[in-house]
């Protein structure tokens, strides 16, 4: 899990869109996106609930196609899902106090994950 929040106002800021919104895709089948207050309890927290919704242990279908182990990833990042928009207000990302965006690679292996971002608004 991977926070992004700062990179993302930098971008906004950059644009030079004042008020819109962005829109946020990782790419990659066995990546998602969301939010959540950063920190190393909710970050556990979350991590046992993904796990929880598609174990890594149980047999996936996938699996028998593929052989490569991660039935799971696939399942998990789907039900968390690839992109999330967020409102441009007064040229910041519109955020609670304590609510960061994060990319979660859920393979099983490293994976460099692309984040495609784009800005619609006005300035």
């Amino acid at each position: 899990m991977v926070n992004i929040s700062d990179r993302l106002q930098r971008i906004v800021s950059e644009s030079g869109i004042l008020n819109g919104s962005t829109n946020i895709t990782v790419i990659g089948s066995t990546g998602s996106i969301t939010t959540i207050e950063y920190e190393p309890g909710v970050v556990e927290d979350l991590k046992h609930a993904i796990n929880r919704i598609a174990p890594p242990e149980l047999e996936y279908a996938h699996e028998k196609a593929w052989h490569d182990g991660n039935g799971h990833s696939h399942v998990q990042a789907a039900m968390i899902g690839p992109s999330l928009v967020v409102a441009i207000r007064n040229g910041k990302i519109s955020l609670g106090t304590w609510q960061q965006i994060i990319v979660i690679n859920h393979d099983n292996k490293p994976r460099k994950r692309p984040v495609d971002v784009t800005i619609i608004g006005t300035s």
